[in-house]
């Protein structure tokens, strides 16, 4: 039995979800039982919407002593494939959840089917041979009644005979269905006979060709609940509008299954029920699986895992950690209406993340040579760097065991760009003629105040090189370093001890805030669909690669992944593409 000890003070915390569970187990809904389930089809990757019903269906299975299964929602095999699958697991497991077992649709095929054909017998389904039109025509409107199929009445034996037809792989996908005989006039437009059936004829990739006919989602899902033993089934906004169709299926299958009022028992009773919270939606993103398997296929992105892509996979290559993930939706909560969120606070709960767990390292992106002047030439001195400065012991003080690293240090380094400045005036702090700044972990240093000696620069004006000199008695960690200066501290990497890489920098794949809705109104406007009308909001710029950076050589001793900080510059990874020959990053997200 799944208990928790929560406080009435503590359920104030608790969002409406975790509050109705507390509620339910106090009052020992289904014998003080919870079970969740996550149930995703395996038609593609998980993507940042799917991680938040991981995290509650998961989560609240986890804080209050339940079990969550993984269930695989497989009813449509046009798109289903084993890759998905196997990606599906290996994302939930990367964000640190495990499930109780896993499952399938599939699983309750056999089952489904016989309670389709006793809901047959019992005069509450029907097979109907019209076309899809026809019984759209009939449908009727939210304030109108629908009318009946001609079908609908049909005795049952024949429907049953039709039905078992079906799935003889003899019977044209469209002939016929199997509907719910249910209530033309509901004002719930579900409720007016939904199909139950489709013929599909093609073969399942785990129930290979036993089925030619399908059952719908609708008519899956909380069958398959209850037969799971599921308690909270907790979906997503768009689900309301299903939620009585769902309770009503899982009163019926109680009723196949004998659980009825004249036996004795309580049909609303160890039932499993539907909870609903907003999704995950973010600005400059697109979330549809359809979609984004439209742009791996025409060659925009370079696979699920591109690093712009919303999937989980592709997140993690860009660099977030699951951590973050989880903080972020931590910070969003659950409510029952929609919102959309600002990617920003995505961002900065990563970069709120990877300031506890990235290493520092030194990478200069966009290099300009610097000459010591007075610096022996053949001297190398070995510099310890901080790997990360906000590991701290209890007193505050920076822990260092296992904490560091070497960086050399040499009479020519690499600095950014960007850091000096010809005539740069008193504001600018940074390095220029006449100007001091300290070296990171290294010295302090000073050009000369004529341009004509600390700069050379090629045919074009471009500056080639940079001279200075330094002060030997500032080096970082001696008595004599804490002679104070107006300049920054810069970072650099000295030219002889560091490594060429590819830099990749990533921004917005989507040019305008809401690309759903701008693109469903460009394919209404313009009568197109699909990749031609995502082209005119796709940010030409989305990614820009610089193959001209320098990195210290520690980085090249790091996994595949691991979390950086290109010090001043931003938090970065090593992406999958990386070799030792050939050292590729990712830039997850910049400093502020």
């Amino acid at each position: 039995m799944a208990t928790s000890d929560t406080t009435t003070t503590e359920k104030k915390s608790l969002n409406f979800i975790e509050q109705i569970v507390v509620k339910d187990l106090e009052e020992g809904k289904n014998g003080g039982r919870l079970q969740t389930r996550f149930p995703p089809e395996p038609n593609g990757y998980l993507h940042i919407g799917h991680a938040k019903a991981i995290a509650i269906d998961f989560g609240i299975a986890k804080q209050f002593g339940g079990v969550c299964n993984l269930r695989m929602d497989d009813t449509n095999p046009q798109k289903e494939d084993t890759e998905y699958v196997e990606a599906i697991e290996r994302d939930i497991k990367w964000l640190g959840f495990e499930w109780g077992k896993i499952c399938y649709a599939s699983d309750y095929f056999q089952d489904l089917w016989d309670f389709a054909e006793w809901c047959i017998l019992q005069g509450r389904a029907y097979v109907d041979e019209q076309t899809s039109e026809e019984i759209a025509k009939q449908k009727g409107t939210p304030t109108e009644a629908g009318t009946n199929s001609p079908y609908r009445d049909r005795p049952a034996e024949e429907s049953l005979r039709l039905f078992r037809e079906m799935n003889s792989g003899n019977v044209e996908p469209g002939k016929m269905i199997l509907r719910a005989k249910i209530d033309m006039a509901s004002p719930n437009m579900h409720f007016r006979d939904p199909i139950m059936y489709r013929v599909l004829n093609l073969p399942h990739w785990r129930t290979g060709t036993k089925w030619n006919a399908y059952p719908m989602y609708d008519f899956t899902h909380g069958q398959s609940d209850y037969l799971e033993g599921v308690t909270h089934s907790i979906c997503t906004l768009e689900f309301v509008p299903h939620h009585e169709l769902y309770d009503l299926f899982v009163t019926w299958i109680k009723e196949w299954k004998g659980e009825t009022a004249e036996n004795g028992q309580d049909i609303e009773d160890n039932r499993p029920r539907q909870f609903e919270f907003n999704k995950l939606n973010l600005n400059y993103t697109l979330m549809s699986k359809r979609n984004l398997l439209i742009l791996t296929k025409e060659g925009v992105v370079d696979g699920w895992d591109d690093p712009r892509m919303p999937t989980l996979c592709g997140i993690r290559r860009r660099g977030y950690s699951p951590e973050a993930i989880l903080g972020f939706i931590g910070k969003i909560g659950y409510t029952n209406f929609d919102a959309l969120n600002d990617i920003k606070l995505m961002e900065a709960a990563c970069r709120e993340d990877l300031n506890k767990r990235a290493i520092r390292v030194s990478a200069v992106v966009d290099p300009v040579k610097l000459v010591l002047d007075n610096y022996p030439e053949n001297l190398v001195e070995e510099m310890v760097a901080i790997d990360n400065p906000e590991l701290k012991d209890e007193e505050g003080n920076i822990i260092t065991e296992g904490n560091t690293h070497v960086i050399k240090f040499s009479r020519e380094l690499y600095i950014e760009r960007d850091d000096f400045m010809e005539d740069g005036g008193k504001k600018f702090l940074r390095l220029g003629p006449g100007k001091e700044v300290r070296l990171k972990n290294g010295y302090i240093i000073k050009c000369d105040e004529d341009p004509g000696k600390c700069i050379e620069k090629d045919s074009e004006g471009r500056i080639t090189c940079i001279h200075a000199t330094y002060d030997p008695e500032t080096r970082s960690g001696l008595p004599s370093a804490d002679r104070k200066i107006k300049g920054k501290t810069l970072h650099w990497v000295s030219c002889k001890h560091s490594l060429p890489c590819e830099v990749r920098d990533y921004s917005c794949l989507w040019t305008c805030e809401n690309p759903r809705d701008a693109i469903k109104q460009y394919e209404k406007e313009n009568g197109v669909r699909g990749i031609d009308a995502m082209r005119p909001f796709l940010n030409p710029d989305s990614l820009r690669i610089n193959k001209g950076a320098y990195i210290e050589e520690y980085a090249a001793t790091l996994p595949t992944l691991s979390y950086l900080q290109f010090q001043r510059i931003g938090y970065y990874n090593i992406d999958t593409d990386s070799t030792p020959q050939h050292l590729v990053f990712n830039k997850t997200v910049g400093m502020k």
